[in-house]
């Protein structure tokens, strides 16, 4: 009989660098999905217990464990598809890009969006939720003032993840805690030494780069166009 003995750092990483690598090659050159490769990953991290002595049972029950704590990120990630869906379609995206094309200034956008998905990823707890509704929204709005998209994509997206990170709500926050057995607000203390610093460096650029649209090469009256247009074409009501 043998007896479980513990892994080493080395053999602990080989799994990991084995999905990695398969992984790299999968989507570069056979241009293909990354399930196989998890699969590879998942069967590599297996073997790696069976040779240190554990059961197939106890590899398991290590799995089964595994999926109850990704559960609630699964369940998330269905519900985002749903909210996003429903705000499309019940106007409530077109609504916040009408508004907000007559309340937010052109050189000032890039910032306030940043700051607008930062305080409701923050809020809720998730960055997709708010990148595939607050920015959808933000996307748009930056469009119609002739902001570059990968601009705006950027500002939504330091502010989607610093919120999530932040958030006590996060299910990756509470994943992270809970797998290292961590306090959970000690956890995030200690996230803020590097994520406030990001956040305040990606402020400045944004503010930066936002200066080159305060003139505007879109005009105020092209604005106003689009806001007709939308208010034509979808419901436009608070």
């Amino acid at each position: 009989m043998r007896k479980n003995k513990d892994i080493s750092l080395i053999q602990a990483l080989i799994p990991l660098v084995v999905m990695i690598a398969v992984m790299a090659v999968t989507i570069t050159v056979f241009e293909g999905a990354p399930h196989v490769p998890l699969i590879i990953g998942t069967v590599t991290a297996a073997l790696v217990a069976w040779n240190a002595g554990f059961k197939w049972k106890d590899i398991e029950e290590s799995m089964y464990k595994g999926i109850r704590l990704a559960l609630p990120a699964v369940v998330i990630i269905m519900l985002v598809g749903m909210i996003i869906g429903s705000w499309i379609g019940g106007g409530v995206v077109a609504t916040m890009i009408y508004y907000g094309l007559q309340m937010i200034t052109p050189s000032l956008f890039l910032v306030t969006i940043c700051i607008i998905c930062a305080v409701v990823a923050l809020s809720i707890g998730s960055s997709w939720s708010t990148m595939g509704t607050i920015g959808v929204a933000g996307m748009g709005i930056g469009a119609a003032m002739g902001i570059p998209a990968a601009m705006v994509a950027g500002a939504v997206i330091s502010g989607a993840y610093f919120g999530d990170k932040m958030s006590p709500l996060s299910e990756t926050t509470n994943l992270a805690a809970g797998l290292t057995e961590t306090d959970l607000f000690e956890h995030i203390k200690h996230m803020l030494y590097s994520t406030v610093p990001g956040l305040i460096i990606a402020l400045i650029v944004y503010w930066i780069l936002g200066k080159n649209f305060g003139g505007g090469s879109v005009t105020q009256g092209e604005i106003s166009q689009t806001a007709a247009v939308m208010q034509e074409n979808f419901l436009i009501s608070p």
